[in-house]
């Protein structure tokens, strides 16, 4: 392959590097409006009265808004495919608040001196309720998180705000009970993993306006534009067609703007005054008003027969929501379906799981989503049953992860089509040179050394749902214009998309111009998100560049006077076989220009009823010291098998981005909360990510496969990179000093302590 297969450059590489890149906050006039917040100190309560005189006479201050100037229409800030499986359970403001940091009042001025003052004046006054705080007892708590009785719930995913469950089910294939009653050895444990802050480097921030036309301009780094818009109109109760939906340069993602997080806020100042505005979260609003990862608990029975093969696996998640449902019920249903299937010799299996409401910040998209808390508790699991067998970790994987060709019941009873996770393993076996670690080693000074292991599973889009479009037009001088409706967070999807279009269009990359999102002009796509990109978005960009092919044969064949049956068109030429005679694209383009009816634009679309999994094996090196706990990770190494790498420099950096995201959900990250539901976790003073210094060296090699319903056998890569570092640094300080951790982060303390 010419162009796939290659570390292209970036299309956009000279914009980053030299700071010319555009982002939200840079297209905002300097005269737009200022919105901010004012948040709940509480974690549950009932606002009795709002006091506005003084803070209105602030000079300034265009609007302050209540719940009484909003819709009594919910809605769900989660950007999914419609109908949204997430409950339909938020207004922009609500009487009811759900937690410390809830919104209780939107205020709008031309100075940010001007609103904090307002902000400052607003007086409350609150009927503070009980609030329901710990996850595990939130489930037909008599407290109600919902109680109001225009909850509403469009999909059967057995949400029930009555008892307080955002989600609830249960899917089975055999006999678990049974078949664990007759295994040899059976581990029974239960996990706990934190939420985790997607700290993005850019914040969420929205820029609103109203055009000539009388319709509402939304600027906004988000990872979903239609369904910002989809969701604007539900909100605003407007119709669609009112609301345009632009995607700027995004400073980063993860998930976290799959999320109408900041949206809401200036488009409901806007369409209200009719006044430009913009909303800038802060990073304290970000860490403490937004849409973490969600915290989970994970309880694992998994059982061997005497030969160590394992036989069944029974999963149970209860996942914590907090105020909101976004993405609660669709993220639990990867803590299951994305790690029992890494096992493919079980005889029966059972998921089960309930997501609940509690009165924290509500929870949302993080990447991995739910696939990395499940693959924690799974991959703990695999080793604690390793050890009562007495058999090495890596060995007992070997002999029962799932291989290409097999049926994989417990992933939606898909196909492994393309699989290299034995490839993988063995792979990153060697890098870190297992045999000769395992499990540990003593290195004479008060520091002991050891491995541990990790498989990981994805996907590839959400099978049967998500939808992609491109459309492909030739410009005169030939060149091309690719219009898509995936959002590039800096993952670089406008250029493996351009790249697949210029491979099957035989031309260079700079005869391509990639177009940014509008909802106006863009095809639509879901969106970038579930791993979709490459595989899904690239699809339909292998279906239009076949159609526009043909178009220009067909156009080229018009201009020769021959049939398009005997041409030919290799990038540069139509060719007529017969005769020889050429005609070129660039002529082509310009010759339609004049006296031409067929539009030389191609569109498709593409959904996929599969969505196959890339595989991973990650494996750690950690260095413990016995007398404080203290734990640093040495050695970090990844095998993965995305299918065909498209651009595997992006796939590297992709991978160790993950990874280094990973690394701190393992050894850093944790939300704390005070026991009136306080967020204490801030700042990032509080709230700790790794630094470069903290991540050890990170190694990264591909192993792979070949997908062929994905584009030239790409597959995805973008989420499962971060799944594998929680459950193999774990593993590796159990293998170095005996403390199995079950709660994440895994801190020098709780080594300490289980050593003691």
């Amino acid at each position: 392959m010419r162009v796939v297969n290659q570390s292209v450059r970036k299309v956009d590489h000279k914009a980053l590097v030299t700071g010319k890149a555009v982002y939200t906050d840079d297209l905002a006039p300097k005269e737009c409006l200022i919105v901010k917040v004012l948040r709940s100190p509480h974690a549950h309560a009932l606002i009795q009265e709002i006091s506005l005189e003084k803070a209105e006479k602030v000079a300034g201050i265009e609007c302050i808004l209540t719940y009484k100037d909003c819709p009594d229409k919910r809605f769900t800030m989660a950007g999914q495919t419609y109908p949204e499986p997430s409950p339909y359970d938020r207004l922009i403001l609500d009487r009811r608040v759900r937690f410390v940091g809830d919104a209780v009042a939107v205020v709008a001025g031309y100075s940010k001196e001007a609103v904090a003052k307002a902000l400052r004046l607003i007086k409350v006054t609150y009927e503070v309720l009980e609030p329901v705080l710990d996850f595990r007892s939130a489930r037909d708590n008599e407290v109600l998180v919902h109680p109001e009785e225009n909850w509403k719930s469009l999909c059967p995913v057995g949400a029930d705000n009555k008892r307080n469950l955002c989600a609830s089910g249960t899917c089975v294939d055999g006999d678990v009970d049974k078949v664990l009653e007759g295994c040899s050895y059976v581990v029974d444990k239960t996990y706990h993993t934190q939420a985790n802050q997607q700290s993005m480097m850019e914040t969420f921030r929205t820029y609103t306006h109203m055009d000539a036309y009388g319709r509402l301009n939304v600027v906004s780094s988000t990872q979903v534009p239609f369904h910002v818009r989809r969701i604007l109109s539900n909100a605003l109760d407007i119709p669609k067609s009112k609301i345009r939906v632009i995607k700027p340069r995004i400073g980063g993602g993860f998930g976290a703007k799959q999320t109408v997080v900041s949206e809401v806020y200036p488009a409901l100042v806007t369409w209200a005054t009719g006044k430009p505005a913009k909303m800038i979260y802060t990073r304290e609003e970000s860490l403490t008003a937004s849409s973490p990862r969600h915290e989970m608990e994970v309880r694992v029975r998994m059982g061997a027969d005497k030969d160590g093969i394992i036989k069944a696996i029974d999963v149970y998640t209860l996942s914590n929501t907090g105020a909101f449902g976004e993405h609660g019920p669709t993220t639990v249903g990867l803590s299951g379906h994305k790690s029992i299937p890494l096992y493919g010799k079980t005889e029966a299996f059972r998921f089960a799981y309930d997501v609940v409401y509690t009165n924290v910040m509500s929870a949302g998209a993080y990447r991995g989503y739910g696939a990395t808390q499940g693959i924690f508790a799974v991959e703990s699991a695999v080793d604690e049953l390793a050890a009562q067998i007495g058999m090495d970790p890596v060995a007992f994987r070997e002999k029962n992860i799932v291989r290409e060709g097999q049926m994989m019941p417990a992933y939606y009873g898909e196909r492994a089509g393309s699989c290299a996770l034995g490839r993988c393993l063995e792979r990153a076996k060697e890098m870190i040179g297992w045999d000769e670690k395992y499990p540990c080693r003593d290195m004479g000074n008060g520091k002991v050394r050891g491995v541990g292991a990790a498989l990981a599973m994805q996907g590839s889009g959400i099978s049967g749902v998500d939808t992609a479009s491109v459309g492909i037009k030739v410009n005169d001088d030939g060149f091309y214009s690719l219009m898509i409706g995936a959002t590039d967070m800096g993952t670089g999807c406008d250029t493996i998309l351009a790249q697949i279009a210029a491979e099957c269009l035989d031309c260079g990359m700079e005869e391509i111009i990639v177009h940014g999102v509008d909802t106006d002009a863009s095809p639509y796509d879901t969106g970038s998100y579930a791993s979709s990109t490459t595989y899904v978005t690239g699809m339909a960009v292998v279906r239009t560049c076949e159609k526009l092919r043909d178009m220009l044969r067909e156009k080229g064949a018009q201009y020769l006077g021959c049939s398009p049956d005997d041409t030919e068109f290799d990038g540069e030429d139509v060719i007529d076989l017969k005769t020889g005679r050429t005609i070129s694209r660039a002529e082509i383009g310009n010759r339609a220009m004049c006296s031409n009816q067929d539009a030389l634009y191609a569109s498709e679309a593409f959904s996929s009823p599969v969505s196959p999994p890339p595989f991973m094996a990650g494996m750690a090196e950690v260095e413990v010291d016995k007398e404080t706990g203290q734990v640093e990770l040495i050695d970090y190494v990844a095998a993965v098998d995305c299918g065909t790498v498209v651009n595997p420099a992006l796939a590297r950096v992709q991978t160790e981005g993950g990874l280094a995201q990973g690394i701190g959900m393992a050894l850093f990250e944790e939300v704390v909360y005070g026991p009136q539901g306080k967020n204490y976790s801030n700042s990032f003073m509080q709230y700790k990510i790794p630094t470069r210094l903290d991540v050890g060296n990170i190694r990264v090699e591909f192993e792979s496969s070949y997908e062929p319903t994905g584009p030239f056998g790409a597959k995805s890569i973008g989420e499962i990179v971060i799944n594998t570092p929680s459950p193999a640094i774990a593993n590796a300080v159990a293998n170095a000093v005996g403390v199995r951790v079950r709660e994440l982060p895994v801190t020098a303390e709780k080594i300490y302590w289980g050593m003691q």
